[in-house]
Order: C-alpha cells, then sequence, then structure tokens
C-alpha cells in the first residue's frame, strides 16, 4: 500500500462508506453483542492483551496485525491451540480500520506508532486500548486527546496499575492522610540490558515489511539489533527506559501525590555501561518539582538488577511504599512497618475496566483515560529532553510547556516521514 495518510485511505479504500459513517462517534458495541477486537502488534506486550481480552467475557479477540509476518504466524498458531479456533491476521493496520466488524483496537506496537494508530483507529470508530507511553513525543500525546474527544472515543492508556485494588487502597490511603501531608514520590526502574553491540545496515528480511514497520518514523536502512525489542534505545523510535517502564512508576507517583504538569525539571546520567549502538541513557536521575511543595524523583538503571522499593511517598508520619507486584506497605514516622497489603500487576482488571467503559458508554469511568495517560507521559518525555539538552526545564505549571528555551521545545515534536504525519 502506497505511503498515504488514514483519511485519504479512508475516502480511497473499497470500504470508504462504511467506515466514514463512523467518524461521527456514535457507533458503540450493542450491550449485548459481542465486542470485537483486534490487537495491533502481537511480538511483546501485544501477547499479554490477547491474554487479558480472552478472559473477559462478552470480548473476543478476532483480528492480529503485525508487519512481521513470521511472528504473526507464531502468534496465530498459539492463538488456535489455546482458544480452538482459528484467528484472522493482517499485515497492515490500514486495513483493519478500514473494516467495519472490528469494534476495539489494542495497540502494541513500538512507541513511535502509539499515537498515529490511536488516530486513526479513533478516526475509523474505533475505541483503542493503547500501550504506555502514550506517545513517542509530547505533540503526539495533545493529537491523541484531540482525536479522543473529537470522534468521541474511549481511549484507555496501558498504566495497568491503576485499575489494582490494592494500588487503589494505597493511594486512598495517600488521600486520607495515613502518612499525613505527602510532599515527596521516588520512583525506581531496574533491569537488566545486555550490549547490542555495534551492527551495520543490511537487507530487511523478507518476512518483514521494514517500511510499514517504520511507518511515520523517517526511513533508515534496516539494522537487525533494532528489531524487536532494542527499538526502545534508539530515539527515532523508542524512549529509553523512562518512558519503557519509567512511565509506570511515575504515573503512581503522580496519582498519589495529587499532581499535574510539573514547574521544573532536571536530569542527569548518560550510557556509562556499555559502548554499543544503543541512545538512550542506561543510568538516568530525574527530579521534578511541581507547585505546593511537591517533588518526584526517579531513577533508572538498565544494566543493572539491584532491587529496591518501586515507588515511595514521603510523608510527616510516615512512608507508603507500593511494590511491582501492585501491593503496598505503610511503615511509621519510626520506619517500622504497620500494614502490608498484597496485591498483582492489574492488566486482567484493567482490560475489563476499558471493556466495562466502552460496554457501557461510560468514558469517565475508565481509570486512565487518554488524558491521564498523557500528562504521566509527559513526565517522561520532560526527562528526556533534559537529559538530551543539558539544561534544567522550566515548564508552565498549567500545560507542562516548556518557557524560554526554543532548543527544547524543539523536542515536542519529532522529523515525520512525509505523508505519515498525526493529524486530527
Amino acid at each position: 500500500m502506497s505511503e498515504v495518510t488514514r483519511r485519504s485511505f479512508l475516502q480511497t479504500s473499497a470500504g470508504a462508506v462504511a467506515a466514514t459513517s463512523l467518524l461521527t462517534g456514535t457507533a458503540r458495541a450493542d450491550v449485548n453483542s459481542k465486542i470485537r477486537v483486534a490487537v495491533l502488534g502481537v511480538n511483546g506486550r501485544g501477547k499479554t492483551h490477547i491474554k487479558a481480552i480472552g478472559e473477559i467475557e462478552g470480548a473476543d479477540v478476532v483480528l492480529l496485525c503485525d508487519p512481521d509476518e513470521q511472528v504473526l504466524a507464531k502468534r496465530a498458531a498459539e492463538f488456535e491451540k489455546k482458544y480452538g479456533r482459528k484467528v484472522e491476521t493482517e499485515t497492515d493496520m490500514r486495513k483493519v480500520f478500514d473494516r467495519d466488524d472490528i469494534d476495539v483496537v489494542t495497540v502494541a506496537t513500538p512507541n513511535h506508532w502509539h499515537s498515529l494508530a490511536t488516530i486513526w483507529a479513533c478516526q475509523a470508530g474505533k475505541d483503542v486500548y493503547v500501550e504506555k507511553p502514550g506517545s513517542h513525543n509530547l505533540f503526539e500525546g495533545r493529537k491523541m486527546i484531540e482525536a479522543a474527544k473529537k470522534y468521541k472515543r474511549i481511549v484507555q492508556h496501558g498504566v495497568q496499575l491503576r485499575s489494582q485494588p490494592a494500588i487503589q487502597e494505597g493511594v486512598e490511603h495517600l488521600r486520607k492522610g495515613t502518612i499525613g501531608d505527602v510532599y515527596m514520590a521516588r520512583g525506581l526502574v531496574f533491569r537488566w540490558r545486555p550490549s547490542i553491540g555495534h551492527k551495520p545496515d543490511e537487507k530487511a528480511p523478507s518476512y518483514l515489511d521494514w517500511n510499514l514497520w517504520q511507518g511515520p518514523a523517517p526511513r533508515q536502512k534496516y539494522v537487525d539489533n533494532l528489531i524487536h525489542y532494542n527499538w526502545h534505545w534508539f530515539w527515532k523510535y523508542g524512549n529509553g527506559e523512562l518512558g519503557n517502564n519509567g512511565v509506570h512508576s511515575l504515573d503512581l507517583c503522580r496519582w498519589g501525590l495529587d499532581a499535574e504538569y510539573p514547574t521544573r525539571v532536571v536530569s542527569s546520567g548518560g550510557r556509562y555501561a556499555y559502548d554499543d549502538d544503543q541512545q538512550t541513557p542506561d543510568t538516568h536521575v530525574v527530579a521534578y518539582e511541581f507547585d505546593g511543595g511537591k517533588q518526584i524523583t526517579w531513577q533508572g538503571t538498565s544494566c543493572n538488577r539491584h532491587k529496591n522499593d518501586f515507588v515511595t511517598f514521603f510523608g510527616s508520619k510516615g512512608t507508603l511504599i507500593l511494590g511491582t507486584s501492585g501491593g503496598y506497605r505503610i511503615l511509621d514516622a519510626k520506619d517500622k512497618e504497620i500494614e502490608k497489603v498484597d496485591g498483582n500487576q492489574g492488566m486482567s482488571e484493567h482490560a475489563q475496566n476499558f471493556i466495562d467503559a466502552i460496554r457501557n458508554n461510560e468514558p469517565l469511568n475508565l481509570n486512565a483515560e487518554i488524558e491521564i495517560g498523557h500528562k504521566s507521559t509527559l513526565l517522561c518525555h520532560l526527562g528526556n529532553i533534559a537529559h538530551r539538552t543539558g539544561r534544567t526545564m522550566t515548564c508552565d505549571p498549567a500545560n507542562g510547556h516548556i518557557q524560554n528555551d526554543e532548543d527544547a521545545m524543539a523536542l515536542w515534536t519529532r522529523e515525520y516521514e512525509p505523508g505519515w504525519e498525526p493529524k486530527v
């Protein structure tokens, strides 16, 4: 297919009439009908989407989409073995949007596709579950919010811990003053990422549509240490560990502190562990200040697995800790544990919350609608901009915009492959 925008694709495709009829935003699955779901991107998080949707009564995964034919065939075979039925497959998501028998898409693509896939889906009358981070850059995040509102679509952001009951209970403790006045939150991410080495350009494998995989990103030659996970560590496609896993801890920090947009962002770190092709920092510390005397600090190491607390809230009367397992602990002013509650990572609950909102046409009941997701994703992007410029970011507390720094604001968006720019 030619490299065209979603809108022109709709206008020229055979299904244009059906798809255009959905642009009013009034289409919604009947309360008694099956909600038919297509999963976009099935190599990594897409597997989790298939499982989570498969557990929900009244929702069926009916189509898998991925530009890698090998990955697609493998996942379809696994699906048939597990569920005892075949599932449709497609390599080009634009053909999925053209179908009026798909109610919902879940977006588990690489980050650089999140925004465009979500916008196109909204324009085609589909509701959307989009993985974290919601966008590849801040311009895209605002466009996703615009699209959800304009086309009256339900868009859930993939920060699934917001739907975990124990996490919700922990945040409620913060609200009611269990640890006093809460003034600081700290998020941590520790992973072990091996070196990816140095690799030359080469011809893309025949089973991968490399042009389609790149989508809105400017074209480059194929490099085999990029696919299928290491794209996270290249600015053209990913957002480093801060955007990859840091968004989960930052989202909880922001939620627990009841903080919106920061006033100041400072970053330090770099590539310390390996000399290889990775561009994003493997060691990164970011500090965020907010109005009202509140602060968030985030630390990530991609090359050391030493464990520590996932998210910690500091209050005038004690400490509350949220764990990666989805539970919480409360410590008093003397650092003695006084309460512990276990939980889980919340994916099943988050997917159920999304499907329930669709079934009942209640977008306000989403636990992480796209504007909430954008505000947390914004912290990741600002931290990366501070890192890339080497400067302190002074921000407007009303919207997070960087003030008095044209070079930094230039990173608010990105260069797009001509014809693939997100448009609402």
